[in-house]
């Protein structure tokens, strides 16, 4: 919880935790973690499910408070079920096919993931024929390149392990989250 914490105060409130499908253990502590960041934190953190790929994962995840799901993929079945129980709806789609498959199948925003493997170029490419497709930038975003990817079309961006460090979380080193998370706030908001 103290990441959490150290993350809200330096200005980011819209937390993604990863659904773990590495067994049935990794299930159900998804889900304690939703809960216990739902009691703890409540109206102070948007909280989004990632990595669903089913849509019983979105029903679980529905009644553990999230508000937005993520798939790093485009199914029909997910983003359906997603928007039946009210909620924001972010597939991944990479190709201009993909993308606006998963916009006709109901998304509210595409996740163009990895987007750094093909960079800004490509998201204004991708954004040029479909500009009515809101598209949000995941995977490789820096402090760097995250205005690059705004301005050419990203309404919104993913951070992780920029943010999130593995390294920083297991050395105890919070002030540099911290910074990391207030430094991103602040960039976005300029």
């Amino acid at each position: 919880m103290r990441l959490i914490i150290i993350v809200i105060e330096g200005g980011i409130n819209c937390i993604e935790i990863t659904f773990d499908h590495t067994g049935d253990d990794g299930i159900k502590n998804t889900l304690s973690c939703f809960e216990k960041v739902s009691n703890c934190f409540g109206d102070q953190v948007v909280l989004g499910a990632g990595t669903v790929l089913t849509a019983e994962e979105v029903k679980l995840a529905k009644r553990h408070n999230v508000q937005y799901i993520i798939s790093p993929n485009t199914d029909k079945s997910v983003i359906a079920t997603t928007k039946d129980e009210g909620m924001l709806s972010m597939p991944g789609a990479l190709t201009p096919t993909e993308v606006v498959a998963a916009y006709h199948y109901g998304a509210d925003i595409v996740k163009l993931f990895p987007i750094d493997t093909l960079g800004a170029s490509y998201l204004k490419a991708i954004k040029s024929p479909l500009k009515h497709i809101p598209v949000s930038a995941v995977g490789g975003v820096t402090l760097e390149n995250m205005n690059t990817y705004l301005e050419n079309g990203a309404v919104c961006v993913g951070i992780g392990g920029n943010l999130v460090n593995t390294r920083l979380i297991e050395s105890g080193e919070f002030d540099k989250i911290f910074r990391h998370a207030r430094a991103f706030y602040e960039r976005a908001n300029n």
